[in-house]
């Protein structure tokens, strides 16, 4: 518990005393290197000075088709992607951000109210909680309450990772998703670097091994995961590289969804799904991954665990889907070009997809 507590409060100072503002991070790997959504660039526009540049983050997780949804922001920082959300669900959803640390959350709240006019709202949709995202109850979070889970670039900060997971899946409703981008590596990071607190704080030092990761889900009752984008992170500091230069690191966005429905590998019932073109902004195509991209009225062939996340899901409406599991074909070759090119037939990463 003793090294706990100084992970946490090493990262706390980190952002609330030593960061004055993004310009002081050394290195891009937890600054944003995604292109953000057109509809995002808008809501941004509207979003106040002071929260744009104490924000801290590595990339754009904030999934489409949020209306309505009760949305949480874990690690919410500043409050930027708070704020976009707060736009995206609209006056009926809502969005809680949770965050440890005094000074960030200081400014999140300062601008509340200036942002609901910004947003023509006649009330506050959002809620700043502070606290630890290893312990969402103790925040008043309640099993089975929340639509959406996000995240940017936090959950590396976590001494206790799996127990972060294991809150998320507790929270969110049956259907809901994960939406989250974050900094993992090629290779488990040395102890060494682990404990180096500078590293950590530019999440570097607790950067998840991408294959740890996928365990860690499929512990915890997950087999499957989508990668929306993935991005090398080029250091940028001769000190740092001299240090982790060895490792790679990588900045990737990552959607998973609470579905008991989900098998290990990617499996054939013969299902189809059509894509209605019925989400905003998104009236020709819909990219549930990085490899499934789905063209408006044309039916796709899908295994089940895709099919499942576009039709047990808060997707459901924007789809139809062709067929059940009542016949089974065998396992469904769906890994990426890239993945098929590289290893043959298999592929890592969830269920092949």
């Amino acid at each position: 518990m003793r090294e706990t507590l100084t992970i946490q409060e090493q990262v706390k100072e980190y952002y609330g005393r030593i960061l004055s503002s993004k310009d002081d991070l050394k290195t891009s790997a937890c600054c944003s290197i995604e292109d953000l959504p057109v509809q995002h660039r808008q809501v941004l526009a509207l979003i106040d000075d002071e929260i744009l540049d104490k924000f801290y983050g590595c990339g754009s997780p904030i999934p489409l088709a949020i209306d309505g949804c009760t949305v949480l922001d874990l690690g919410c920082g500043s409050g930027r992607d708070v704020y976009v959300a707060s736009r995206l669900v609209g006056s009926e959803g809502f969005v809680i951000g949770v965050d440890m640390t005094d000074e960030q959350l200081e400014v999140a709240r300062r601008h509340v109210d200036s942002q609901m006019a910004r947003f023509g709202y006649e009330k506050s949709n959002v809620d700043f909680r502070r606290g630890y995202i290893e312990d969402l109850a103790a925040c008043g979070i309640a099993d089975n309450s929340i639509d959406v889970v996000i995240s940017n670039c936090v959950i590396n900060l976590s001494p206790d990772k799996e127990r972060v997971f294991a809150e998320i899946f507790r929270v969110l409703k049956p259907g809901g998703e994960l939406y989250f981008s974050d900094v993992f590596s090629g290779r488990r990071i040395p102890c060494e670097l682990r404990n180096d607190p500078v590293l950590y704080g530019e999440c570097l030092g607790g950067a998840l091994y991408i294959e740890d990761f996928r365990r860690m889900l499929d512990r915890l009752g997950c087999p499957d995961y989508r990668v929306i984008s993935q991005k090398q992170i080029s250091l940028d500091n001769p000190e740092i590289e001299a240090r982790a230069g060895m490792i790679d690191f990588y900045s990737i966005t990552i959607r998973v969804f609470k579905l008991g429905s989900l098998e290990d590998i990617c499996e054939d019932y013969g299902q189809a799904a059509v894509y209605l073109g019925t989400i905003p902004h998104m009236p020709h195509r819909f990219p549930l991954d990085d490899h499934h991209l789905f063209v408006a009225g044309k039916p796709m062939l899908v295994c089940g665990n895709s099919a499942a996340m576009v039709g047990d899901t808060r997707f459901a409406r924007h789809f139809k889907i062709i067929g059940d599991r009542s016949t089974h074909f065998g396992p469904f070759d769906c890994a990426p070009a890239s993945a098929k090119e590289a290893v043959g037939d298999t592929c890592s990463g969830g269920a092949c997809c």
